[in-house]
């Protein structure tokens, strides 16, 4: 199957020119100018790949990038932008893009570095769909049970992730709090359970237990 790109770039000339190596790789692409067009098009169209400039008008790239992860988008990407400091780099992984290119680039490049994320992603779903039972995508930050989106919050993700890591083990509700929040919670450990009780909802098998006057652990 082809893959299908999504690609934000204000600059004419290095959208006409990326976007015909694109083409020329056997691949669908959907050229945009700015964020706001960039949002229009995901919410209209799926695709597999998005790359985004991110200093463009309307919506910057970033935000545009915070928008497919918010919306639990299937799809990788790639940032292309002239920023290359460290902070906005940083900013972009801790949203979760797949890699972040620094301008100019050659477009050969650039074609073999959304090749191989496509792969990528390609072994991933693959390996996703066919899982029977729990699967667990780190790197999404999502879980899956026979293919099917659980679609778990943050904290019941971090949570699940938690307890499915080290089955049989017991954790505290204190452990477990720390591992969601950190040393900055302040506040009732009943808040565990809480996640864990929205949690077995979600389970279609109850793989979590509660040992009494401890805390819970990972059946499997």
């Amino acid at each position: 199957m082809k893959a299908k790109i999504l690609f934000l770039e204000d600059d004419l000339n290095i959208r006409e020119v990326l976007t015909e190596y694109i083409k020329l790789a056997d691949m669908e692409i959907t050229s945009v100018e700015n964020g706001k067009n960039a949002i229009e098009e995901l919410e209209a169209n799926k695709f597999d790949i998005a790359i985004l400039d991110i200093m463009v008008p309307e919506l910057s790239g970033l935000e545009v990038l915070e928008y497919i992860r918010g919306k639990n988008f299937e799809m990788g990407v790639i940032m292309l932008t002239a920023l290359g400091d460290e902070k906005t780099q940083i900013e972009a992984f801790n949203t979760y893009a797949d890699d972040y290119i620094v301008k100019p680039i050659s477009p050969i490049l650039l074609i073999k570095r959304i090749e191989t994320l496509y792969r990528r992603l390609n072994f991933k779903n693959n390996t996703k769909e066919n899982t029977k039972g729990l699967f667990i995508d780190k790197d999404k930050y999502q879980a899956f049970f026979n293919g099917e989106s659980l679609n778990l919050t943050v904290s019941e993700f971090l949570l699940l992730e938690t307890l499915y890591s080290l089955p049989e083990v017991v954790f505290t509700r204190e452990q477990l709090i720390y591992q969601i929040f950190n040393e900055d919670y302040i506040g009732n450990d009943r808040i565990i359970d809480s996640h864990i009780k929205n949690l077995r909802k979600k389970l279609p098998e109850n793989h979590i237990k509660t040992v009494i006057g401890v805390g819970y652990k990972f059946e499997r």
